[in-house]
C-alpha cells in the first residue's frame, strides 16, 4: 500500500510514518519545509496551493492520503490578522486534498478534533452527531475541513482526537513537566473534562484504518476514562516523580485564554470497536510509556 502523509513535521504525522514503514508499507511524508531529516521518502507540499496539491498527489498516485497537517495554534488563530490564513490550512488546504482524492479514487484520513463540538453538558460525544457549533476560530476551519471531506469523497475516514501528545513537537505533557521543574506549584483547570491522546498509539489505528474499507465518522482517544486537566497532571508528575503541588483552578480563575475552551471534551469511542477497530491502550499506560521515551 502507497500512503501520502502530510504534516510529517507534527506530532502525529510523524509517528504515522514510523507506523507504516514498520508495517512494510511505502511511506511518503509531506510539509511546508524543503527537506525532512527523519524520512527518506519525502516532498514539500504546501496545501494552500490548489494546482500544487493536485500536481504532488497526482504524481504520488497514493492509496491512500492521511492528512495530518493543520494549524493548531488556537490562541494565535482568533488573531484578526491570522483567521483567514487559518482557514486556508484548515478549509480550503483539506479541500484542495479531497479534490484530488476524489480525482484519483483514493482513500483519505482527515484528522478532526472535539472543538467541532461546542464543548457543554456531560454527554459524551457521538461520532455521527451533527450538533457541531465550535467555540473558536480553529474549531469552525476544522469543521469546514470535515464538511470539505465529506461532502466531495465516499472514501473517507473522519476521526476526532483530543489532548495529543508525542515525540515529535510541543505538547501539555513537556509543558508541565518544564514548570513543574521550575515551581513549587503549579495551577490547573479542573472544569475541562476530556481523555488524552498519544500519536504512537493514534498512528497504529489509523494505519488500522488504512488497511480497511469501513469508512466513515470515528473518534480516538486513548481508554483509562475522562478526566480534567488537573486529573492529568496529578498522574503526570506522580509517574514523573515530582513532589510539585498541583492546585486545582476553575477556567474562568485561570483566564489567560484567548480562543474559548470547551468544558466537554469526551467523546464516545465505542463505533470504533463495533466496526473491528482495536482501542487504544489507557492514557495511564501511554503515559507510562511516553516518559520512558522523553528526556525530562
Amino acid at each position: 500500500m502507497k500512503v501520502l502523509v502530510t504534516g510529517v513535521n507534527g506530532q502525529l504525522g510523524y509517528d504515522v510514518m514510523n507506523e507504516l514503514n514498520k508495517r512494510g508499507h511505502k511511506a511518503i511524508g509531506s510539509d511546508i519545509t524543503e527537506s525532512n531529516e527523519h524520512f527518506n521518502e519525502y516532498v514539500q507540499l504546501d496545501i494552500t496551493n490548489k494546482e500544487n496539491v493536485e500536481k504532488i498527489i497526482t504524481e504520488i498516485n497514493p492509496d491512500v492520503v492521511v492528512h495530518c497537517a493543520a494549524w493548531t495554534a488556537v490562541d494565535l488563530a482568533e488573531d484578526d490578522d491570522k483567521v483567514e490564513k487559518v482557514r486556508a490550512v484548515n478549509a480550503k488546504g483539506t479541500e484542495n486534498i479531497a479534490l484530488t482524492c476524489k480525482k484519483i479514487d483514493c482513500k483519505m484520513i482527515y484528522i478532526s478534533t472535539d472543538y467541532v463540538f461546542n464543548g457543554q453538558g456531560e454527554t459524551p460525544w457521538d461520532p455521527d452527531c451533527k450538533d457541531y457549533k465550535p467555540l473558536n476560530v480553529y474549531g469552525q476551519t476544522k469543521l469546514e475541513g470535515e464538511l470539505a471531506v465529506s461532502s466531495n469523497l465516499d472514501k473517507y475516514f473522519i476521526v476526532r482526537i483530543a489532548w495529543v501528545f508525542g515525540i515529535n513537537g510541543k505538547n501539555f505533557i513537556k509543558t508541565m513537566l518544564n514548570v513543574g521543574k521550575k515551581y513549587p506549584q503549579v495551577k490547573v483547570v479542573n472544569d475541562q473534562i476530556g481523555t488524552p491522546t498519544y500519536t504512537y498509539d493514534l498512528a497504529r489505528l489509523l494505519v488500522d484504518m488504512a488497511e480497511s474499507d469501513k469508512y466513515g465518522y470515528y473518534h480516538a482517544t486513548n481508554e483509562g476514562g475522562y478526566i480534567s486537566w488537573y486529573d492529568f497532571t496529578v498522574e503526570i508528575f506522580k509517574q514523573a516523580g515530582y513532589t510539585t503541588e498541583v492546585l486545582p483552578v476553575t477556567t474562568e480563575e485561570y483566564g489567560l485564554s484567548k480562543a474559548a475552551r470547551p468544558f466537554n471534551s469526551r467523546l464516545d469511542k465505542s463505533k470504533l470497536v463495533e466496526n473491528g477497530f482495536k482501542p487504544l491502550p489507557t492514557w495511564q499506560d501511554a503515559l507510562s510509556r511516553y516518559l520512558k521515551e522523553i528526556e525530562y
